[in-house]
């Protein structure tokens, strides 16, 4: 991995520990025996490689990664939380995603597309608990090790960014984040997108506006959402 400098420490940190070992090990056992693992080797750190660890804006925490694949035959999950490669079908939890950025964001119009990569360019990290998933089987590699390591991952964030927004949709994500300290960092809290439960709030909460107020009252560039 040629990931940037702050997060390369960090992860050789959790590298050197047994839970991690153990977790790689078993993942590559599952690859050698023929598991269809997504998304694909290469782009399960995808979401580092943008920009370093003090240069994150913005935290969106999904779960685990998308199990199904696109309509060119290829996994949906490309190691961004949320986000699809083209030609892939917009999923459900993005289209709602879409439906609240129209309603908050003056000026953004709903994409054909689901490839988030524009945000990550920004500073947005879309971080999955889970960065691995057999194809077909939803949450079939939590409880691995994952969890340990995105708990490292949030809590480096925490610890070693200036100050940084996190939004945090559904009771997964908000327990995952109830260590972040409200004193230095924006947490935002809500539903998850998803059909079964954006109607319970997530539509309405004005994340992503109230995620730029936030950065630039820190005087931070705020995030261009449209894509």
């Amino acid at each position: 991995m040629n990931l940037p400098p702050v997060w390369q420490s960090t992860f050789e940190q959790e590298q050197a520990k047994p839970y991690y070992i153990a977790l790689q090990a078993e993942i590559t056992h599952q690859r050698a025996i023929g598991e269809a693992i997504y998304p694909e080797q290469a782009h399960v750190f995808s979401a580092f490689n943008y920009k370093d660890l003090p240069d994150v804006k913005v935290v969106i925490l999904g779960q685990d990664p998308y199990h199904g694949v696109g309509l060119n035959g290829q996994p949906q999950a490309h190691g961004l939380a949320f986000s699809v490669q083209p030609p892939t079908k917009v999923p459900p939890s993005l289209i709602n995603i879409y439906k609240e950025l129209a309603q908050d964001v003056d000026g953004f119009f709903i994409p054909e597309h689901g490839n988030l990569s524009a945000w990550a360019e920004q500073g947005v990290l879309l971080l999955n608990t889970v960065l691995t998933v057999k194809k077909g089987q939803a949450n079939s590699h939590a409880k691995l090790g994952w969890e340990t390591f995105t708990d490292a991952i949030i809590e480096a964030i925490n610890l070693n960014n200036s100050g940084c927004v996190f939004i945090l949709w559904g009771s997964h994500a908000q327990k995952k984040g109830k260590h972040i300290d409200r004193n230095k960092h924006c947490v935002l809290t809500g539903p998850h997108p998803s059909p079964l439960s954006a109607y319970r709030g997530f539509f309405g909460c004005q994340h992503f506006s109230k995620a730029n107020q936030w950065l630039l009252k820190k005087d931070i560039k705020a995030i261009d959402w449209c894509i």
